[in-house]
């Protein structure tokens, strides 16, 4: 059996079982405050308030469902398993039996849980999002330190602080379309792409981008109503299903349209 066969199983075992967790990771995550009622005093200034969300809308969002409704969805956590299992396979075939799968293989199944919550509420939690990103970072520090990958691990913390910095602005220029999570959530995308180089992470990015705008443009060709590409749809699935492109086929394709 080649290591790539080996990394490829053991990838799509350790993160589908790990994936059998997101109803559970779901259901713990606790509700953000309650929206204050007409009338009443607002005690979150309007940067805050643009923090606990994801992404905005131009439009009034309907109530926000419940964690604990969207964990006891059925067959989430055979979803779950089975997506995580691809993704676990696919990184793992690509990756072979290296260092990165040390985080790779545990941010799966949260990556997963992550983009069920925010396809659902258009919320990407910071107990969730921070929590990984610090966990990554560390296991990213000391494979870096431990194997001497001083270039991968530099990469990888310009990445995290760069991608991070670039959602900021965008953030701060256009937030009625993008919220703080997804501030956030470029910071651990950015670690994991900035490891396996530039080209990998412009990538990553740049497939993150394209197919967001996908479903809006799909839908007004489909209506032939052009309001329909201004609706809003959380951003959080795609950037992290970008991150899945670049970090499987990212380094083929930098290198071909790099020459």
């Amino acid at each position: 059996m080649s290591e790539e066969v080996l990394a490829a199983l053991l990838g799509a075992v350790l993160a589908g079982l790990g994936g059998l967790l997101v109803p559970a990771l779901v259901r713990r995550v606790p509700e953000p405050p309650p929206e204050p009622e007409p009338g009443e005093p607002d005690e979150k200034d309007e940067k805050d308030e643009k923090d606990e969300k994801d992404a905005g809308a131009t439009s009034p969002e309907p109530p926000k469902l419940p964690y604990a409704e969207i964990a006891a969805r059925p067959g989430l956590g055979v979803r779950g398993a089975l997506a995580s299992a691809v993704a676990g396979g696919l990184l793992g075939a690509a990756t072979g039996l290296d260092w990165p799968l040390v985080w790779l293989l545990p941010l799966t199944p949260v990556a997963v849980a992550l983009s069920v919550i925010d396809w659902h509420t258009r919320l990407l939690p910071r107990v969730v999002v921070v929590p990984a990103t610090a966990a990554a970072a560390v296991a990213v520090a000391v494979v870096g330190l431990a194997t001497g990958e001083r270039s991968a691990l530099v990469g990888a913390l310009l990445g995290m602080v760069g991608l991070r910095s670039f959602f900021w602005l965008l953030w701060v220029v256009r937030s009625a379309g993008m919220g703080f999570g997804d501030v956030r959530l470029a910071a651990l995308v950015g670690l994991v792409l900035g490891w396996e180089g530039v080209g990998v992470l412009l990538l990553g990015v740049w497939v993150g981008f394209a197919s967001f705008g996908v479903p809006g443009a799909a839908l007004a060709v489909v209506r032939r109503d052009r309001a329909l590409m201004k609706k809003s749809f959380p951003y959080g699935p795609f950037m992290l299903g970008g991150a899945l492109v670049g970090l499987v086929w990212g380094t083929a394709l930098a290198g071909r349209l790099l020459g």
